[in-house]
């Protein structure tokens, strides 16, 4: 064979040979993203309000914490817990040694400063009467007025030193200061305990309340009904008659842990135990132009609350920031934000990116049964 010939029929062998191995190190195209299914709806215009419902406890309206008012050994506690007392009823005893000791010692050193005193009064009036015969100067006569005064001074002191020491000796006796309910017990005998500290809760007899926890965005609501008779109705548990209430009291810091707020409703002399739950029932303004969403359509997106929009045209989605204006059960309300005829997503938030290919979801229909060969 001529060598020419076989190097001309080489060439293009290696060309190809080249040509396919640069086919085979080129990386292929990226394959499409997937079309994600999704559930949606279309929102419509929806008004809220009616009557809201919140569980409440029956509280006191007062609750002292009572203690002694001087330190001690409790010696004995003459009440329970659950047991009903009258105003001035003993409730709690301390060792009242030493506080009676201190009492005869003051006793004892104003007896002293009242005999310093009368002496001092007889040398003033017998000095009095010897300047009038003049035996002695003025001078002399001032020193035993200034004598008598200081001596009334001590008495003083002392008389009052002695008033205090009866009342510390009392005070070894602890009384309730109002008739109601012993709702806590926080000290048993034998317990030495320093002054004010707390021995009982007492629940004051006379008006009751409702308590019960609003978040953040209802709070504004119980404001506006705050004062006004008959605004809310509560509801003891078991019984379908409800009982008129006031808003008394709205909180006006929110609770760090729950970040609620505390309200309390006025139910008067209403015959309902302490600790009793009720249901406090109120009626919202109505408030037009929102919407309604389940719970599955809302996301936080960098700290705003969000849902995802469907754009029809090019069946792509976006984030669209929402107000929210409340939630009853697994329904969000929508204050602002979205429009009606907008289509949202319900379902698989979560898993979406902004600008991202979607299908609606179309649920399977489901497939008869065969017929029967009898029905044949």
């Amino acid at each position: 064979m001529n060598p020419a010939v076989s190097h001309r029929g080489a060439a293009p062998a290696a060309a190809l040979v080249l040509t396919l191995a640069l086919a085979a190190c080129s990386r292929p195209d990226p394959a499409p993203a997937p079309v994600q299914a999704v559930r949606t709806m279309t929102v419509s215009s929806d008004s809220a309000g009616g009557t809201h419902e919140f569980a409440a406890e029956v509280r006191a309206r007062f609750e002292s914490r009572l203690g002694f008012r001087v330190g001690g050994k409790m010696t004995g506690r003459a009440v329970e817990l659950g047991q009903h007392v009258n105003a001035g009823q003993v409730l709690a005893q301390l060792d009242a040694t030493d506080l009676k000791l201190s009492q005869e010692a003051a006793l004892a050193a104003s007896r002293a400063a009242q005999t310093n005193y009368e002496l001092a009064a007889a040398e003033y009036k017998r000095y009095k009467g010897l300047l009038e015969q003049g035996f002695i100067s003025s001078i002399e006569l001032e020193r035993r007025e200034a004598t008598l005064k200081a001596q009334k001074a001590q008495l003083d002191q002392a008389l009052a030193q002695a008033n205090v020491q009866g009342n510390q000796a009392g005070y070894a006796s602890l009384t309730a200061t109002a008739a109601g309910v012993i709702t806590g017990v926080e000290a048993d005998p034998g317990t030495v305990l320093a002054a004010g500290t707390p021995v009982v809760r007492l629940a004051h007899d006379g008006p009751r309340d409702a308590v019960f926890a609003v978040p953040e965005d209802g709070v504004a609501a119980f404001r506006a009904l705050q004062g006004r008779p008959g605004a809310l109705k509560v509801r003891p548990w078991g019984t379908a008659t409800p009982l008129p209430a006031t808003v008394r009291e709205v909180a006006a810091a929110a609770d760090a842990t729950t970040r609620t707020f505390q309200v309390k409703a006025d139910i008067g002399a209403a015959p309902l135990q302490l600790g009793q739950t009720v249901t406090v029932l109120v009626d919202l303004p109505r408030q037009e132009g929102i919407t309604r969403l389940p719970l599955t359509a809302v996301m936080q997106q960098q700290g705003q609350t969000a849902v995802w929009l469907v754009d029809r045209s090019t069946m792509t989605v976006k984030v669209q920031p929402i107000a929210v204006a409340g939630a009853d059960g697994n329904v969000v309300v929508v204050s602002a934000g979205l429009s009606p005829g907008q289509t949202v997503v319900t379902a698989g938030v979560h898993v979406l990116t902004p600008g991202q290919k979607v299908k609606l979801y179309d649920a399977p229909v489901p497939a008869r049964p065969a017929a029967s060969a009898a029905s044949r």
